[in-house]
């Protein structure tokens, strides 16, 4: 299934296509200040390792989508690990242009990605995780309805510190997958 396009006041969010695989996408991913809570942090990214990822996706029930605001084209990107035989979505976000950091553009895109993805009757449970330093990322979570379920202590080690994984999940009130 090819993932709607939604709109909103400042942009859209839609899927990544061709088009935004750029040098300015790679300087993002290889960007410590953007990557700075991110597993993309511990390697460095190429146009071509990049086409590698993008292309994953063909033929998986999974998402790659872009965030794409009026003023300034393709800013960010969510991506959608869709698990069809227990009905979960893992959603993650990264915002890498920084003239849009602090407008909203983030919390837009990612309030209707989750939206949406609870309205869809294939989906039951729509789950994020992040490090509990990252405290944007956990009042994104909240502000979209995900609540904490679980908390691994010393799950991760960022900047030489042991930090704890908060785990949040919304249910979105439809029952089991019919393949389960």
């Amino acid at each position: 299934m090819r993932f709607p396009t939604l709109r909103f006041d400042m942009g859209h969010v839609g899927p990544f296509e061709q088009a935004h695989l750029t040098s300015r996408y790679v300087g993002w991913l290889n960007d410590p200040d953007v990557v700075r809570y991110s597993d993309q942090r511990h390697r460095r990214h190429t146009l071509e390792s990049c086409r590698s990822y993008y292309e994953s996706f063909a033929g998986s029930a999974d998402h790659f989508l872009a965030i794409e605001s009026h003023s300034h084209g393709h800013v960010g990107n969510i991506g959608i690990g869709v698990d069809a035989h227990h009905g979960i979505a893992d959603v993650s976000i990264i915002v890498g242009e920084r003239a849009v950091w602090g407008t909203g553009i983030a919390s837009m895109s990612w309030c209707a990605v989750v939206d949406a993805l609870c309205a869809s009757t294939d989906i039951r449970k729509v789950t994020a995780g992040t490090m509990a330093v990252n405290v944007p990322m956990l009042r994104l979570m909240a502000r979209s309805g995900l609540a904490i379920e679980a908390i691994r202590p010393r799950q991760a080690v960022w900047e030489g510190q042991e930090v704890d994984m908060h785990y949040g999940a919304k249910f979105t009130g439809h029952g089991i997958p019919a393949d389960s």
